[in-house]
């Protein structure tokens, strides 16, 4: 029987944005449950039991609420400390792949999609449990119950006998299922977060009358910023805010109120929270500090908070933040302390730091940045990063999306989330922490190579995430992605009227792998006829000093509309006190005349800034201060086309594998190892392992003596390689733990006495049968405590963590993952046929690299991989795990919702 914490609870919010508490029956539920019948009406009561029933007895009500979370187990939805649901299965036998289900919702409930979520979470646990089938059995004029499970995306069979439906449709999580599943959470989420940036009334709580405090400055910019609702002040010592009525509690308000802001002391936090919820406010801005950012105490008064507002089926930013803003016409929110109030636009931007805000807002408005919403997330104790990317996902007044971020809460959401938001909108995001390594143990090639920030960057790569090492360079990038339409290629021209400038900018472009092509020659004479002597019609287009707004107006033109080149790049030094503003206006005229889609961006080399300049209402030219900062900004967001044109590829099944057979494996091992600490297997089971998967191992023996030694060797009829079989010898060949091209019986013993020589303490030798030539790399994988298994691939051999060419990726890979950490290191020519070496398996390469991901996704017990070397060899050979090492550890028995991505799911983060 499985054992379920009190604590354990999800957080799930329904279609109409409210959020309610699911979680496993107890046998303590049984009052809860009593009360939940009574509540049910007589067509209720028939559709769940198929009669009606007057009462549940106490034998009825035990047996209902003693599950084993196996065989049977049960689900309960509590709104307010009030349980409005229940869903349950039950197996046909112990052990059985099917399970009868069955489900009911209160009658004040319908409607509001719990049913559905029931469904989605009781399937999750089902899967896994190991069951296959889901039966229910439906009247036919149980039509909402139908309608559940013909939403639901799960694939249906339905028949009827003596008039009761019966469904039958397997668990596995399908691609209707899940899109079904990711359509519902983005209704549900965007309505949830409505209340925040759409506010009709506004109450700020803490609205003081001393200027400069923050509850002052708060309510003033909501004041000046020109919202379109009412805003009222609660103070209970003053009767006026800044010419406005104030109110001693919220409660005292007599409208109703959407948005609650707290700027109180910590020690009023919580009774605020609490007079919010019993007054319906929907959203809750906290302000104040003190909770789990300072430890201790704080981390129950924060879990106290969210308590408050989970059962209130309110949302909640912060607690320890600046607030929120929307600039979009008719809201105008200003909902923060800051001092600036940016330009209305279409970027909207999430902060982790409060300090970091102000100024982000102080910057944005300083360079013309437009902004329509911004958030403070603070603690994210609620409403988190993953949150605001469903709600911006369809927002129509956001175009792109900035995120400063120091933590993940779900990283697996975020993957999801944003590499189909990214499709959508482009996603620029900088991550602190950067030089932090993983608290794992470097217990393997693998794990020394892996760090946090490796797997960030897995994330953002695979999920179409830009990163940025700024915030300078965020807003920059933001910039041209918010206001050019994105390069169609890595053609870029380049227009000065200065040589150097041009030369830097072209050497800042081609180093990150931009293009600066030649111009065609009938192209080059059109501009000579246009350009002194003096001037230079290659790209760069040099126009010396003496260029004139005219001649910047002729050219930049030409260059547009020559289709020679995807993005251009106007870079203008100073020569008169007037040249910025003529030249500014005159690449800004081109720009709003000009049709196409060639990307255009420019670079002004004085401090004065001309952002306003360079912008209108019918164009913005992005501007930048030097050329180095204008080709990184570039780079990334070619790179981000070049990512949208990516075929994403898809998840490779094999019908050859056992799986079942691993699983017994690891089974064994772990009852070998029989401990809590994770273990290594021992290499008979890592080659039964491998073989489980299809990944191809040279033959290969145990041997505890030199005579056994000798007989593996004559067993495997040619020459041999011996490894000494040690805990302590993670590189073996570091030590003088392997000899090669081993061959005679007596070459066999002497080599078998050297190589366990070289350690304190061995299991034995491995015997294994020698693979000549290849390219040697490796494979391995990591267990990242926050992102899950972490894959990695690069060079191999002894030389692995010096060069570190390693491309990382979070599992499970698509086959166009695999492709391109094969193309992605710098070492990726020498299976190509680099300088005449021979040509590598790059096919068989990918197989492997996906049937290792498989193989990790079926065994979530393997914490630790390491396969180096690994042989490619010549095309039509394959590859050959040369030396493995494979540790595995327990899993927590039983459904483990925390670990896995359940969309709706808010208490995921």
């Amino acid at each position: 029987m499985a054992d379920y914490p009190s604590e354990f609870e999800l957080d799930v919010v329904l279609r109409d944005g409210e959020t309610v508490q699911v979680r496993p029956i107890t046998p303590d539920d049984g009052p809860a449950l009593g009360d939940f019948f009574e509540r049910m009406g007589p067509e209720s009561r028939y559709f769940r039991f198929f009669r009606v029933k007057q009462s549940l007895p106490p034998e009825e009500v035990e047996f209902f609420t003693n599950v084993d979370y196996d065989t049977r187990m049960a689900l309960i939805v509590l709104h307010e400390d009030s349980m409005i649901g229940v869903a349950r299965y039950d197996r046909d036998s112990e052990g059985s792949p099917r399970a009868e289900v069955a489900f009911a919702v209160a009658d004040d409930q319908q409607g509001r999609g719990i049913g559905t979520e029931l469904l989605q979470l009781l399937t999750s646990h089902a899967r896994q449990a190991g069951i296959e089938q889901f039966q229910a059995f439906v009247l036919p004029e149980n039509v909402q119950m139908m309608r559940v499970f013909r939403n639901s995306g799960y694939e249906l069979r339905r028949t009827v006998d003596d008039g009761v439906y019966t469904v039958d449709f397997p668990v596995a999580y399908t691609e209707g299922a899940r899109t079904a599943a990711e359509h519902r959470e983005k209704r549900a989420i965007a309505a949830s977060i409505l209340p925040l940036f759409f506010p009709r009334s506004i109450a700020v709580i803490g609205a003081s009358t001393r200027a400069g405090s923050i509850g002052n400055t708060l309510f003033r910019n909501l004041l000046h910023s020109g919202f379109g609702g009412a805003v009222y002040p609660v103070n209970p010592n003053a009767t006026v805010v800044n010419s406005v009525r104030a109110y001693s509690t919220v409660s005292d308000i007599p409208d109703d109120v959407d948005l609650a802001i707290l700027a109180v002391p910590v020690s009023a936090a919580l009774d605020a929270a609490r007079e919010c919820a019993a007054k319906g406010v929907r959203g809750l801005v906290v302000i104040t500090a003190g909770f789990s950012e300072v430890g201790g105490e704080g981390d129950a008064l924060e879990k106290e908070l969210l308590d408050i507002v989970r059962k209130a089926g309110m949302r909640m930013v912060g607690p320890n933040c600046m607030g929120l803003l929307n600039t979009g016409h008719p809201v105008s929110m200003n909902a923060t302390f800051a001092p600036i109030y940016p330009p209305s636009g279409n970027i909207a931007m999430s902060s982790q730091s409060g300090a970091l805000g102000i100024a982000i807002l102080e910057y944005a408005s300083r360079n013309g940045l437009g902004i329509s919403q911004f958030v403070s997330v603070g603690n994210k104790a609620d409403v988190s990063g993953n949150d605001l990317l469903l709600h911006w996902e369809d927002d129509p007044s956001t175009d792109v999306v900035l995120l400063y971020l120091e933590s993940f809460g779900n990283p697996r959401r975020f993957a999801r989330l944003a590499r189909r938001v990214a499709r959508k909108k482009p996603i620029v995001a900088v991550k602190s922490g950067r030089t932090i390594a993983g608290s794992r143990a470097a217990s393997s090639h693998t794990g020394a190579l892996a760090s946090l920030d490796a797997a960030v960057d897995a994330l953002f790569q695979q999920s179409g995430v830009i990163r940025t090492e700024t915030l300078e360079e965020m807003f920059a990038v933001g910039a041209l992605l918010a206001n050019q339409p994105i390069p169609k290629g890595r053609r870029v021209g380049i227009v000065t009227n200065a040589g150097g400038p041009g030369i830097l900018a072209a050497d800042a472009l081609e180093s990150r792998g931009l293009e600066l092509p030649e111009f065609s020659a009938e192209f080059r004479a059109r501009l000579e006829s246009q350009l002194p002597a003096e001037a230079s019609s290659r790209n760069p287009v040099d126009m010396i000093a003496g260029a004139t707004a005219d001649d910047f107006r002729h050219v930049v033109s030409e260059v547009l509309d020559s289709g020679e080149v995807d993005a251009l790049m106007v870079i203008y030094v100073p020569t008169s006190r007037t040249g910025m503003a003529e030249i500014g206006r005159a690449v800004r005229e081109v720009a709003e005349e000009y049709t196409g889609d060639t990307t255009i961006l420019s670079v002004f080399m004085q401090s004065e800034q001309i952002s306003s300049l360079m912008s209108s209402e019918i164009e913005t030219v992005p501007t930048f201060p030097f050329p180095e900062n204008a080709a990184r900004a570039l780079a990334r967001v070619v790179r981000h086309g070049e990512w949208l044109l990516r075929d994403p590829g898809e998840l490779p099944e094999f019908d050859d594998l056992d799986v079942e057979g691993a699983k017994m494996v690891v089974a064994d091992a772990l009852a070998r190892i029989d401990s809590d600490e994770a273990g290594w297997l021992e290499p008979d089971e890592v080659d039964a392992l491998l073989g489980s998967f299809g990944i191809a191992l040279p033959a290969s023996r145990i041997a505890d003596t030199e005579e056994q030694a000798v007989a593996a060797a004559r067993d495997i009829d040619g020459p041999v390689a011996l490894k000494v079989i040690s805990e302590s010898a993670l590189h073996k060949s570091d030590v003088g733990g392997v000899l090669l091209d081993v061959e005679g019986d007596e070459a066999v013993r002497e080599g078998f006495a050297a190589v366990v020589a070289a350690v304190d303490e061995h299991e034995g030798v491995l015997v294994q049968e020698m693979v000549d030539g290849g390219h040697e790399i490796l494979i391995g994988m990591t267990e990242d405590p926050n992102f899950g298994p972490m894959l990695v691939y690069g060079l191999g051999g002894v030389y692995v963590e010096l060069l570190k060419d390693v491309a990382f990726r979070l599992n499970p890979l698509t086959d166009a993952d695999a492709t391109e950490m094969i193309e992605e290191i710098k070492g990726a020519d020498l299976l190509k046929g680099y300088r005449n070496m021979p040509l590598g398996d790059r096919e068989a390469l990918k197989e492997a690299l996906l049937r290792v991901s498989a193989m990790v996704t079926a065994l979530p017990e393997i914490v630790d991989m390491d396969l180096n070397p690994v042989k490619v060899l010549e095309p039509g050979k394959g590859v050959r795990v040369v030396d493995a090492r494979i540790k595995v550890h327990r899993t927590q028995p039983g459904w483990s919702p925390e670990l896995l991505d359940l969309p709706a799911v808010v208490s995921q983060g």
